[in-house]
């Protein structure tokens, strides 16, 4: 009711410099208002978004390499499909500007998706989801209170998926996120500027280790 986001903004490239991008940015804009926008923009684009009333909140880096599957397994971590949506929503709540059950509940059912939470004294401490793209697979979400409990969860992800080709996308304010892609050995590819056009509830951004995807915030 009082957010929006933005994402999948893209003219296919023979056809663009002809004014159809500005056309579907607009109707996109008319449709969202007057709800607050987010929006994962091309850092080559700040300025532009800026003119449309967005106002930088931060960078989201995406790191990525190749990574051997784990051996050792958390005993504290079990299957996010065993765990009541509504958990899953509260918690989700703390990191995202706005209640997205229809949201959550396909991204954690979908086909391919495989998703693991770390349960530490009775409570939700911490869950993510792996999928697989084009290229490897993707971590997003990956949400816990600490990077220790972050790095479990992203191990039985990746024990999931048997290693390889991965991709974490995180904000460049969280410091032990960027520790966490740095430790595993990724690189920097792909950055970009997560902006809104107004004021959106605090949000505990130092318990996002990986964003669930650029697309839809």
């Amino acid at each position: 009711a009082q957010f929006a986001f933005l994402g999948f903004y893209i003219v296919r490239p023979d056809l663009r410099g002809r004014g159809h991008g500005l056309k579907i940015w607009n109707a996109a804009i008319a449709h969202a208002r007057p709800r607050v926008i987010g929006l994962d923009g091309v850092v080559a684009q700040q300025a532009n978004y800026q003119k449309s009333g967005f106002a930088l909140a931060y960078a989201n880096v995406r790191y990525g390499g190749t990574v051997a599957a784990p051996s050792a397994a958390n005993p504290n971590i079990v299957a996010l499909t065993d765990l009541p949506l509504a958990q899953i929503e509260a918690d989700d709540a703390t990191v995202f500007p706005a209640p997205r059950p229809a949201f959550l509940r396909a991204w954690i059912n979908n086909s391919g998706h495989v998703g693991r939470a770390l349960i530490r004294d009775g409570r939700l401490a911490g869950w993510g989801v792996i999928r697989p793209c084009r290229s490897g697979h993707k971590i997003g979400p990956l949400v816990a209170d600490n990077r220790a409990g972050a790095e479990s969860i992203l191990s039985a992800l990746l024990a999931s998926a048997g290693g390889g080709e991965i991709f974490l996308d995180v904000p460049a304010i969280n410091r032990d996120a960027v520790a966490l892609a740095q430790g595993l050995g990724l690189s920097p590819v792909f950055e970009t500027a997560r902006m809104y056009t107004g004021a959106i509830p605090p949000l505990r951004i130092d318990r996002v280790f990986g964003v669930t995807t650029f697309e839809l915030g």
